[in-house]
């Protein structure tokens, strides 16, 4: 079912780029990016927050239409695809939807959800020096299901950053620093 809905995104979403080409005569960075942003790229994303695709296949389909949405732009067409988001200072789609649970996370942490937020992550105390000093507990299940719940998925990653980006004053403070340490990672 999942993947079903991926298609259906992407396929959406892919007819969005063969407009632009066909109506926008300019393949400039400057014309292209903005309405890729703005009209392409909110389709794939809440098709990675909400549905959040664990299945490769369905991830992969999202990521064809990035793929083919990058190479419109002039001079960027012979790159790899990898090199292409480099370029434009843009994510793959997994690492968007680790971003997005990163934000989720550090709102929840702060107590923007109020009551619904308490209890969703526990903390875990400890005097180690090294790392951010405000841990997330990961929890050990028999079952790989549970590996995919956003709070597992969260918690590794959370313990990864580092301690400046965790202790954001606020929420535009965190998806800054969030951004550069992301773009850090390989």
């Amino acid at each position: 079912m999942r993947s079903r809905q991926c298609e259906l995104a992407a396929q959406k979403a892919n007819h969005i780029p063969g407009c632009i080409k066909s109506s926008v005569a300019s393949r400039s960075r400057e014309v292209i990016l903005p309405l890729y942003s703005a009209l392409v790229r909110p389709h794939l994303e809440s098709c990675i927050q909400l549905w959040s695709p664990q299945h490769k296949q369905g991830m992969d389909v999202l990521e064809w239409v990035q793929r083919r949405a990058t190479k419109m732009i002039r001079g960027l067409e012979y790159l790899s695809y990898e090199d292409r988001l480099r370029q434009l200072g843009l994510f793959n789609l997994e690492k968007r939807r680790l971003w997005g649970d990163l934000i989720a996370a550090f709102q929840y942490l702060k107590g923007a959800y109020g009551k619904d937020g308490e209890g969703l992550f526990t903390r875990v105390c400890s005097d180690r020096t090294s790392g951010n000093g405000s841990k997330l507990k990961e929890g050990r299940f028999r079952l790989d299901i549970r590996k995919k719940f956003f709070t597992m998925r969260v918690a590794k990653c959370w313990n990864w950053l580092p301690r400046e980006v965790v202790d954001a004053p606020s929420l535009e403070v965190f998806k800054a620093r969030l951004d550069g340490a992301l773009s850090n990672l390989v």
